[in-house]
C-alpha cells in the first residue's frame, strides 16, 4: 500500500531542534537521477509488496505448516504490529547512523528476513523471521521519501512523489496476483525469496550513488523506557486479539492477563511519554485539531480496509474454490484506478479542499463495500472484481488528502513526528483491524450456521425428506447427505458471515466522515507542501 506525502516521516524522538536535513547537496541529473529514483522506490516496491503478496498464500501456508487458516493470518498482522513499533525509531537511527548508512542496513535487513522467512520449517519460526522482517522495514516507507527529494529540485519535489507513489501502489496490483501465481506454480517459500535479488540490486545502487550524501550524525538520548512500554502494550493487544478466539477470550486467564497487561503498560506508557522530555513519540500532538481528526480517520479507515483486504481471497480460497492465483488476480485490480489517478491527485489537491476529498473517499468505500454486502455463493468472477476495480478509485483520494490534514499547519521541525506517530497509528489498526475483521467474520458464521441448522433434525419431516431426496437423486449414502447438506450450510453460513462484515464496514466508513470535518480546512492544497517540509 502506497503512503503518499510522508517524505520526512522518519518518527524523530521529538527533539525541540528536530532531525538534521541533508546537507546541501545539488540535486542528481541525467541517467543518475534516473537509476537512483529508480533503486529507491523498488526498495519501498518490495516493502508494499510483502505486505499484499502474502494475502492469497495464507491457506497455503497454514496448510504446508500443519496449522489454521486463523492462525496463518499472523503471518500478516505480527508483521504489521512489528512494524509500527519500530517507526517511531526511525528518526532515532536516521540521526544516529546517518539517512543512507539506516536505508541500505534496513534493505539488506528486509533481504535477510526474507530469506528466513522462505526456509521457516515451522509457524514460530516464520513468526519470528516476520517479526524481524517487519522491524527492519520501518525505515523503508519515510526514508526512501526523503532521499528521493534530496535528489530532486526542489521545484519538481510533486513530480518525484508522484513517481513514488505510482511505484508503491503498484503492490496491490502485483502482489496478489504474483503471490497466487509463485504459490501455485512452485511454493509459497518463493513470495519471500524474490525480495533477495530485489533487495540487493536497489542496495547496492543507493550506496553506490548516495555514500557521499549521507546526512550529518549526532548521538541523542531515547526513551528506553517509553520503548519498553511501547512493546509490552503492542504485543500484548495483538497477541490477546489473535489468540483470543481460540482459548474462548475472557473464559480464559491467559487472555485475560494479556488484557490486563496491555491496558496497565499502555496507562503507564501516556503518562510517561507526556513527561518524558524526548519521548519515543510525541503524543502532545494529538491536542492538534487536525492531527487528532485526520489520524484517527485514516487509522481506523486502513484497519477496516486492509482487514476486509485480508478476508477476501481467504473467503474466495476456502469456499469457492478459487486458487492462489486466481484469487489474487481477482484482487489485482485494486490498484489499477490508484495508479493512473495518483498524478490527478497531485494536480487536483493544491487547488481544493482536502476535506472534501477524504470525504469523497469515505464515500466511495462505503459504496464498495456495501455493493460486497450483496454477494452470494453463486456469485461469477465479474461480480468480484467490479468492486474491486472502483475500490481503486477512492484509493486514490484516501492517503494524500488526509496526509495532508495531518501535515497542515505542523511547524518544520515538528512534521517528522507528526508523519511518524500518524503513521504508527495507521499501521497498527492495519493489524488490529485484520484481527478484528477475521474474529468478527467466525463469530458471524457461526451464529448463521446455528440459525440456519434450527430446524435441521430427524424430527422435523421437511429435513428428512431433503435427506432423502439427495440421497435419490445422488444415489448415496446417509452420512454422504448429512455431510453434503452440511457442506451446503457452511458455505452459506460463511458467506453471510462476511456480508455481515463488509456492511458493517460500509457503515463504519460513513460514521467516520464527520472526523474529517472537526478539522480545519488546509491552505494550499491541505497542506500538500508539507510533504516537502523539513
Amino acid at each position: 500500500m502506497s503512503e503518499p506525502n510522508q517524505p520526512d516521516a522518519s518518527s524523530a524522538p521529538s527533539k525541540p531542534a528536530g532531525p538534521p536535513g541533508p546537507p546541501a547537496q545539488p540535486p542528481l541529473q541525467g541517467g543518475q537521477l534516473a537509476l537512483a529514483t529508480f533503486a529507491v522506490a523498488l526498495a519501498t516496491f518490495m516493502n508494499v509488496l510483502d505486505t499484499s503478496i502474502a494475502n492469497v498464500a495464507i491457506p497455503t501456508i497454514s496448510g504446508n505448516l500443519g496449522v489454521s487458516v486463523d492462525e496463518g493470518t499472523w503471518v500478516i498482522t505480527v508483521f504489521a504490529a512489528s512494524n509500527a513499533v519500530s517507526i517511531p525509531l526511525t528518526g532515532w537511527f536516521t540521526q544516529r547512523f546517518g539517512q543512507i548508512k539506516l536505508f541500505v542496513g534496513a534493505i539488506l535487513g528486509f533481504v535477510i528476513a526474507s530469506w528466513l522467512c522462505g526456509v521457516a520449517p515451522s509457524l514460530p519460526i516464520l513468526l519470528f523471521a516476520r517479526v524481524l522482517q517487519g522491524v527492519v522495514a520501518g525505515p523503508l516507507i519515510p526514508l526512501s521519501q526523503a532521499i528521493l527529494l534530496s535528489s530532486w529540485p526542489k521545484a519538481k519535489s510533486s513530480t518525484a512523489l508522484a513517481l513514488w507513489a505510482m511505484t508503491a501502489t503498484v503492490g496491490p496490483i502485483a502482489g496478489p496476483a504474483l503471490g497466487g501465481w509463485i504459490t501455485d506454480s512452485y511454493s509459497w517459500s518463493w513470495i519471500f525469496y524474490i525480495n533477495i535479488p530485489v533487495g540487493i540490486f536497489a542496495a547496492g545502487v543507493t550506496w553506490m550513488i548516495y555514500r557521499t550524501r549521507e546526512t550529518p550524525t549526532r548521538k541523542l538520548p531515547i526513551d528506553i523506557v517509553g520503548l519498553g512500554l511501547l512493546i509490552t502494550w503492542v504485543a500484548s493487544l495483538q497477541i490477546m486479539l489473535d489468540k483470543g478466539k481460540d482459548l474462548d477470550w475472557f473464559g480464559s486467564p491467559v487472555i485475560v492477563a494479556l488484557a490486563v497487561t496491555a491496558v496497565i503498560s499502555f496507562a503507564f506508557f501516556l503518562v510517561w511519554e507526556l513527561t518524558e522530555p524526548n519521548p519515543i513519540v510525541d503524543l502532545r500532538l494529538f491536542t492538534q485539531r487536525n492531527f487528532l481528526g485526520g489520524t484517527i480517520a485514516i487509522s481506523v479507515a486502513y484497519g477496516v480496509f486492509f482487514g476486509n483486504l485480508v478476508l477476501l481471497p481467504q473467503w474466495m480460497q476456502e469456499y469457492l474454490n478459487y486458487r492462489s492465483v486466481d484469487a489474487g488476480l481477482v484482487t489485482a485490480p485494486l490498484g489499477i484506478f490508484a495508479v493512473i489517478l495518483a498524478p490527478v491527485m497531485g494536480r487536483v489537491l493544491p487547488r481544493s479542499d482536502a476535506r472534501i476529498i477524504a470525504t469523497l473517499a469515505f464515500v466511495g468505500f462505503a459504496i464498495v463495500f456495501f455493493m460486497r454486502s450483496n454477494y452470494v455463493v453463486e456469485i461469477d468472477t465479474w461480480h468480484l472484481v467490479l468492486p474491486t476495480l472502483l475500490q481503486g478509485i477512492p484509493m486514490a483520494m484516501f492517503f494524500v488528502p488526509l496526509t495532508a490534514i495531518i501535515l497542515s499547519g505542523q511547524p518544520g521541525p515538528k512534521v517528522p513526528a507528526a508523519a511518524g506517530l500518524s503513521n504508527f497509528v495507521r499501521v497498527f489498526c492495519g493489524a488490529v483491524g485484520t484481527s478484528i475483521a477475521g474474529t468478527a467474520w467466525n463469530s458471524r458464521t457461526i451464529l448463521h450456521h446455528e440459525r440456519l441448522t434450527e430446524q435441521a433434525n430427524a424430527n422435523n419431516p421437511v429435513f428428512a425428506q431433503q435427506i432423502d431426496n439427495t440421497q435419490t437423486l445422488l444415489h448415496v449414502s446417509p452420512s454422504t447427505s448429512n455431510a453434503l447438506f452440511d457442506f451446503t450450510v457452511n458455505t452459506q453460513a460463511a458467506m453471510m458471515g462476511l456480508n455481515d462484515i463488509f456492511y458493517a464496514s460500509a457503515i463504519i466508513f460513513v460514521l467516520i466522515i464527520p472526523l474529517i470535518w472537526i478539522t480545519r480546512p488546509a491552505r494550499g492544497g491541505g497542506g500538500a507542501d508539507a510533504s516537502g517540509a523539513h
